[in-house]
């Protein structure tokens, strides 16, 4: 995500560019007319580059999350960030074009603007968080059926006899299926799971059927009990 951040960058700084030249190089549109560089003025410019500022910071914490799928969960806060800077934008040329306005109504117009998109920033921040930390709650919780999964299946391919295989199908399966969602409350019942399968796995590699068969019918129990107290505890 670094590359589009930096093309991000360079799209902000192309755009930062032509505001300024618009603001202090660029002919008048209106003929005749003079932009004054009077205290209005320079109140509704520091007010649009604090918003540009913002909006680069935004980004930058978007898309320099660790993986995607962070970066997903904070792609709204890039989003009320333009919102922010393209109301500053229309607001504060506005109040660069009014002649003779008061310094007060500047910094009163551009403080309610960015008041308001601040809490709309903050709002999109802490969602963002909130949602980070659902989903890494929800990958630990995961976890114990995604990884004995995945050493079912190796034991699986490692088994030797059509006998063997069955019976290592029959787990593998058993597991796959079985609820992904875990609890605290489980913890018990899945260190048995955890304790019988390393059993199961050491009867299959050392090719004792008989062991292994018996093994997998309390480890099928085990799995079948956990899945019970799963839908229990919803």
């Amino acid at each position: 995500m670094k590359k589009t951040f930096g093309f991000y960058t360079l799209l902000w700084a192309i755009l930062f560019a032509v505001f300024h030249l618009a603001v202090f190089f660029a002919r008048p549109i209106i003929p005749g007319y003079v932009i004054l560089y009077d205290a209005r003025f320079w109140v509704a410019w520091g007010f649009i580059v604090a918003a540009f500022l913002v909006n680069l910071l935004c980004a930058g914490f978007a898309f320099k999350a660790e993986n995607l799928s962070k970066t997903f969960y904070r792609l709204s806060l890039v989003k009320v960030s333009r919102i922010l800077l393209l109301s500053l934008l229309v607001g504060g040329v506005a109040l660069m074009l009014i002649p003779n306005l008061p310094a007060w109504i500047a910094v009163v117009v551009c403080a309610l603007l960015m008041l308001f998109n601040a809490f709309a920033v903050i709002k999109a921040l802490f969602a963002a968080g909130t949602v980070e930390r659902i989903d890494q709650k929800i990958k630990v919780k995961t976890a114990f059926v995604k990884f004995l999964t995945a050493d079912a299946q190796s034991t699986m391919a490692r088994a030797e006899s059509e006998e063997a295989k069955e019976l290592c199908k029959q787990v593998y399966e058993a597991v796959r299926y079985s609820d992904p969602m875990s609890d605290e409350a489980l913890e018990p019942i899945e260190s048995a799971i955890a304790a019988q399968f390393r059993a199961f796995d050491e009867a299959i590699c050392d090719g004792d059927v008989e062991l292994a068969a018996a093994l997998s019918k309390e480890l099928l129990a085990l799995i079948g009990d956990r899945n019970n107290k799963c839908k229990a505890l919803k």
